[in-house]
This record gives structure tokens, C-alpha cells and sequence, in this order.
């Protein structure tokens, strides 16, 4: 009865969300269904029920070839790259934003750190392209201009574990940044003020003010981020790479594995048990993540 009262009582804030839950139930949950398919010889034409159920043989068969190993390395390692020295970065180029104070250079940076976070894959990989490649490549021009020999940039795995990372830090950088940067503007003056007054320098108030003070905000985003953490970037590993199988062993994570399964529909029941392996394991790497934190510092657990 008293449930009934309380949602009589706010009946147009529950009506209000009510579009947002409809979509989060039809685009979340309903496709939850899917992962039907991880444990069945699933046939398209025999749909969900008519396939037949081989229990575990999906994900006995995916750990069994190297394929496992090496999508769950790849991702697993290009993402912790991106977390911990994104942060890194992101913090730094913060700080510079602090330092250059309000002026027209400092907002001209800004919106130039923060524009390639709103360019698509699907154009971001043209630029990419326009650098590395074989024949007009701007780096195999530079290359040849010094006497080298050009690279053909898309069959040299060993390439790509730098290349990468280099992508995904000038797309997604500035945005990150501009989060921290806020946080930084968010910091009371007076500590600033009283470090002054005791004598500290630039570094040392950034180093005993600015980054303590960015712990709350650097826990939430690393929890925030260690749940996509089997989650690649899949136009970046997709598009970028522009899905060169010369590549495939330093560049085909979990996303791009599910979709070429999915594309070549060899095996639509392995390809749904290695989704659903990606979406335990980050589940797991989130709770973990989450109890260390609280075990560490409970006033930033997020749960």
C-alpha cells in the first residue's frame, strides 16, 4: 500500500521516464535473449527455439583454438593502455589547460584537443590512412624523402601496437581532458591562495593540491571505463586497420572477432558465446574494481 501511495505521489516523474525505460527494456533487455544462442548450434532458419542446445561445446571450442588467446590478450592490453595512460595524459594536458589560464590561445586549444572526439571512425580512418599509406602516404613520402624505402604500413603487425594507441589518444583525449580540466576549475581558490602564502611553487601546488583533488573524479572514470574494458573500440580496430588480416594477431580484439563471425556466419553460436564471455568478464572486472575501491577509499566507491 505504502509503494502504491509513493507512486501515486510522483506519477509525473515516473511518466517522464517512462520513454527512457521503454528504450532501455527494447535496446538492453530484449536483446539479452541472444544469449540463447551461446549454448545452441544455432541455425537462422530454425530460430532461437528450433536450434539445437550443445551446452558448453560453443565456449569449449573458443578456448580451445588460439583465437581465445589472442582477441582476450589484444583487448584486454590495448584497453589497459588507454585507461591508465589516457588518464595519465588527460590529467596533464588538464593541468596545462589550468596553467594557460582564460585566454583566446587557451580556448582555441581546447576546441582543437576536443574536435577529433566528435569525427567518426569512418572519416578518422581516411586521415589515418592519408598518413600511412603505401603509395601517397604523407609518412612514407618523409620516409622516402631521407632515402628509406617505403612501408607498406597495413602488412607490419609490429607497427600497430604503436599506431593504435596514437589513434585512440588524439580522437579521445581532449574529451577526457576537458572532463578533468572542469574538475580542476571546480577547486577552491583558497587552497591555491594559502599554498602561496606557505611559499609553494607551480609544481608543488599542483602536485599537493590539483592531483589529490582529482582522485574522486580519476576513481569514478577509471571504474566507469574498467567496465568497457573487454569492450574494444570497435571502429578503431575495425575501421582503422581497415580489417587487414595481415593484422589480425595484434589487431582483432573481441568486437571485431563477434562481427566477422557474424558477417562470415561460419558459427553464430560461437561468435554469441564469445559475446557473452566479453559481457561476464567486464561485469566481473567492474564489481572487483568497485569492492578495491571501496576497500581503499569508501567515500569513492560508486557502490
Amino acid at each position: 500500500m505504502k509503494f502504491l501511495k509513493e507512486v501515486y505521489k510522483n506519477k509525473v516523474l515516473l511518466l517522464m521516464t517512462l520513454p527512457v525505460t521503454v528504450l532501455l527494456i527494447l535496446l538492453n533487455y530484449c536483446p539479452m535473449f541472444g544469449a540463447l544462442m551461446a549454448f545452441q548450434d544455432f541455425k537462422a532458419y530454425k530460430g532461437f527455439f528450433g536450434s539445437e542446445w550443445v551446452g558448453f561445446k560453443n565456449f569449449e571450442f573458443l578456448f580451445k583454438t588460439s583465437d581465445a588467446w589472442i582477441i582476450t590478450r589484444n583487448t584486454l592490453c590495448y584497453n589497459l593502455v588507454f585507461i591508465i595512460l589516457g588518464a595519465i595524459l588527460a590529467v596533464i594536458l588538464a593541468i596545462i589547460f589550468d596553467l594557460l589560464g582564460k585566454t583566446r590561445l587557451n580556448t582555441v586549444n581546447q576546441i582543437l584537443v576536443l574536435f577529433p572526439h566528435f569525427i567518426s571512425w569512418v572519416v578518422g580512418s581516411y586521415f589515418v590512412y592519408t598518413v600511412l599509406s603505401f603509395d601517397k602516404g604523407i609518412l612514407n613520402g618523409i620516409i622516402e624523402f631521407f632515402g628509406g624505402t617505403p612501408i607498406n604500413w597495413y602488412n607490419e603487425p609490429k607497427a600497430w601496437p604503436f599506431i593504435l594507441p596514437i589513434a585512440h589518444f588524439w580522437k579521445g583525449i581532449g574529451y577526457s581532458s576537458i572532463i578533468y580540466y572542469s574538475s580542476i576549475k571546480g577547486i577552491s581558490l583558497d587552497y591555491y591562495e594559502a599554498a602561496k602564502i606557505d611559499g609553494a611553487g607551480w609544481f608543488q601546488q599542483v602536485r599537493y593540491i590539483t592531483v589529490p583533488m582529482l582522485k574522486s573524479i580519476v576513481i569514478v572514470m577509471l571504474i566507469l571505463h574498467m567496465g568497457s574494458v573487454f569492450r574494444s573500440d570497435f571502429g578503431l580496430f575495425y575501421l582503422v586497420t581497415r580489417n587487414s588480416g595481415a593484422l589480425y594477431n595484434v589487431t582483432s580484439t573481441i568486437d571485431t572477432y563477434v562481427y566477422n563471425g557474424l558477417t562470415q556466419g561460419s558459427n553464430l553460436g560461437m561468435t554469441a558465446a564469445t559475446g557473452l564471455y566479453q559481457s561476464i568478464v567486464a561485469c566481473i572486472l567492474v564489481i572487483t574494481t568497485n569492492a578495491i575501491v571501496r576497500k581503499v577509499s569508501p567515500d569513492d566507491a560508486m557502490f
